[in-house]
């Protein structure tokens, strides 16, 4: 072909890739939201505790709403009332266990894990959004010395650090498992 540079070629044929995807509801990882376009306001309220942990449920509830402030799309309450969907949320269970050990038989790794209901509920058409009745959210930590590994109380009174990347991580799998819909 005359007046034709192939150099030109790749270039624009992957712009019109790139375009001709662009419509096709494709969405950067973490971006997309699979919720009904309306929704625009979620309220939360402080999730329930049936732990006997203290103040779990003030811990995650704040990192839930944190996490979805951060995606930037919805408008964030701390009621049920006067909002589009309304998450709500119950601390199942909280079990700490060691998962490896030092030459003296002290536990130096283990594992948290906790169970709780999730549901986002549309409020307009009273209708289950998302929900998992029993999600299961893992993560691994190194012993702190000092520590009982298996003594959750002992753990989460001594160690702020762990309890914040715990709910932190937490927050960020439900919330990409809602707007995801996983």
């Amino acid at each position: 072909m005359r007046g034709f540079d192939r150099r030109l070629f790749v270039p624009l044929a992957l712009v019109a890739s790139v375009l001709s995807l662009a419509g096709c509801g494709y969405a950067l990882a973490g971006r997309g939201s699979f919720l009904p376009e309306r929704i625009r306001a979620i309220g939360i309220p402080i999730f329930t505790n049936t732990t006997p942990y203290f103040d779990l449920e003030q811990l995650f509830t704040e990192r839930v709403r944190s996490e979805l402030i951060g995606r930037g799309r919805y408008k964030i309450l701390p009621e049920a009332t006067g909002v589009d969907a309304v998450l709500t949320g119950q601390i199942v269970s909280l079990e700490v266990a060691p998962v490896s050990f030092t030459r003296e038989q002290q536990a130096s790794r283990y594992v948290a894990t906790i169970t709780a209901s999730i549901e986002l509920r549309d409020t307009l058409d009273d209708r289950v959004l998302w929900r998992n009745a029993s999600l299961v959210f893992r993560d691994e930590f190194d012993a702190a010395s000092g520590d009982n590994a298996d003594d959750p109380a002992a753990f989460f009174g001594q160690s702020t650090n762990a309890m914040q990347r715990l709910s932190t991580e937490f927050a960020r799998t439900v919330i990409s498992s809602i707007l995801e819909a996983f």
